[in-house]
């Protein structure tokens, strides 16, 4: 992301200046064990995850403990250190990454003005997001975030095809098409959504087109 900021941003010519704070995996534990404890917001993970290779128990479900430390803890530390904008923040991620910026969005939206969220994983726990999202309706006539989507165009069932790029029974572009629909069916005055299918791209290689195009959505260039 640094790098497409810097090439693309054109030191401010092709995208707005912006400070980049990336997250990394806790100390002491695996990258899959971080991201499956921290980015998830049930304890319901599937049933065929792969024990963690350092012999604990793989963990899901405590993406809300990861949001408050980020409100609680890292927004402050960037905020002393930097010249930052609370009200313009902006947050990018991918997968497990997007499926916990959809739990952010769903819980305290204002968090972040703008949520760039690349083939978001709506599949967890039987669609639990989407439970979410009807609860969340009930309880509030406003959703005030700017939303971008992104995906790759094999992130879906094409029965027949031997392509191996595309899912046998996952249909990540429903699930994403469901998301977005519901969302504006209910007509949250300051919810603005725009959504991409990355042609010719799957799962992992969508994601460097995808931030890119999020990038210049976020952030285009003051004239």
């Amino acid at each position: 992301m640094r790098s497409i900021g810097a090439m693309v941003g054109d030191k401010g010519a092709g995208l707005e200046d912006f400070i980049l704070v990336g997250l990394g995996y806790a100390e002491g534990d695996t990258p899959p064990y971080s991201r499956r404890r921290d980015y998830t917001p049930t304890r319901n993970g599937p049933r065929d995850t792969e024990p963690d290779e350092s012999g604990r128990p793989t963990l899901h479900g405590e993406a809300e403990a990861y949001r408050r430390f980020v409100a609680d803890e890292v927004f402050p530390f960037v905020d002393a250190h930097y010249r930052t904008d609370p009200a313009r923040r902006i947050f990018a991620g991918h997968s497990y990454g997007a499926l916990f910026g959809a739990h952010v969005l769903l819980t305290e939206p204002r968090m972040f003005e703008r949520y760039i969220l690349s083939s978001p994983s709506l599949w967890f726990d039987d669609r639990v997001m989407l439970e979410r999202e009807s609860r969340y309706a009930l309880g509030h006539t406003d959703l005030p975030a700017k939303v971008f989507f992104a995906i790759g165009s094999f992130e879906t069932v094409k029965p027949g095809s031997g392509d191996r790029r595309y899912y046998r029974t996952r249909d990540m572009i429903a699930d994403l098409r469901t998301f977005e629909t519901r969302l504006a069916s209910r007509r949250y005055p300051n919810l603005t959504m725009d959504s991409t299918i990355v042609a010719d791209e799957d799962h992992l290689s969508a994601y460097p087109v995808a931030i890119t195009r999020g990038l210049r959505w976020a952030l285009p260039p003051r004239r």
